[in-house]
């Protein structure tokens, strides 16, 4: 595979000069040059060309050398262009001038090969460096946002936030958070008598429009289990009415499932109240819930029929009264004795 030769621009006013050097440099095996014959040609071909080394003559009508190394170091399109001076011998003062702008080096008129070469290659070797470098950090900065995406995918956005900003999520209490639990009826023989592949073709569809619903309605989905879905409102984003809101969000997940190529019947438990919070784990991150609301929330959905949604009472006095449905009665929950349950089955 061949390495393509670095592409050079040179930059002088007097002809006999840019023959000599394009000869010399063909000479020494680089054979990808242009030329320019002053400083406002040259910056035209350097907007069209991602040149990779810049031989450029000081003393020039019009627009001369220092012009060009000015406008190359203030564009970011150019500034990293190494440029070599080309200068006469008496030239020093010029030379240290084009140095403080920014040269990457100087070259003394009448050209010597050896120093030609050392020269050039250096130049070229340094850029190359610095290529390398930036691409490394660039590939740093791509996975490092790579990384970023996947953090947010496993933990909600603030607990992101808190994590990057203290290296930890400290678990703490909130109160008035509705928790949601849905899972789907029959999934366990419906994995046995569909291929394995088509289960969780069929899975992920659901989870993604699960999650879909949860945000149009100002859920938080926290995580999956298998089948089961779960999700907040009012834990770390505020929600005016996170009873309601996790209604309504239960009740489109019940209809959403159910239009899905599987046509899964959903049945879904929502409760109300205090729950802890926070981040578990060191090498895998987990965002989760502790305390009796999510157990009991657990627990209703338990006890709800295919394709309903059941909210205990203290979800059923807050979710508003226009919301339709009715009480299933009382319920024996593990841990809470006997609760009364309610089917919510719309907006009236």
């Amino acid at each position: 595979m061949s390495v393509q030769s670095p592409s050079i621009l040179v930059v002088d006013d007097v002809e006999d000069n840019r023959y000599m050097l394009t000869r010399r440099l063909d000479r020494l095996g680089y054979n990808n040059v242009d030329t320019a014959s002053d400083g406002q040609e040259a910056l035209a071909r350097l907007a069209d060309t991602p040149y990779d080394l810049v031989l450029l003559d000081i003393m020039m009508p019009g627009m001369d050398g220092y012009d060009v190394l000015r406008i190359m170091k203030r564009d970011p399109r150019f500034r990293d262009i190494p440029v070599i001076v080309v200068s006469a011998l008496g030239e020093m003062d010029a030379t240290i001038k084009c140095i403080e702008l920014g040269a990457e080096d100087r070259l003394p008129k009448p050209f010597d090969p050896v120093l030609l070469r050392a020269r050039i290659s250096a130049s070229l070797d340094k850029k190359r460096l610095r290529d390398m470098q930036a691409e490394y950090l660039r590939q740093i900065e791509a996975e490092k946002s790579r990384a970023d995406a996947i953090l947010h995918d496993i933990l909600p956005d603030a607990a992101v936030d808190e994590l990057m900003a203290t290296n930890a999520v400290h678990p703490r209490r909130f109160d008035e958070v509705a928790v949601l639990f849905c899972d789907i009826v029959g999934f366990t023989s419906f994995c046995d008598t569909v291929a394995p592949e088509d289960v969780v073709t069929h899975l992920e569809s659901w989870v993604d429009a699960a999650e879909m619903v949860a945000v149009r309605h100002g859920l938080e989905k926290i995580k999956t289990i298998g089948d089961e879905f779960m999700a907040t409102a009012g834990l770390l984003h505020p929600v005016t009415q996170p009873a309601r809101a996790a209604v309504l969000c239960a009740l489109d997940m019940v209809s959403t499932a159910s239009e899905l190529d599987a046509h899964w019947d959903l049945r879904v438990g929502v409760h109300i109240g205090p729950v802890v919070a926070g981040v578990i784990g060191q090498r895998k991150y987990q965002f989760d819930l502790w305390g009796d609301t999510v157990n009991t929330a657990a627990r209703i959905v338990r006890q709800a029929e295919p394709g309903t949604v059941l909210c205990s009472a203290e979800v059923w006095k807050k979710a508003g009264d226009d919301l339709s449905g009715a009480s299933r009665g009382t319920f024996d929950l593990r841990g809470k004795g006997s609760v009364e349950l309610f089917e919510c089955r719309g907006l009236n």
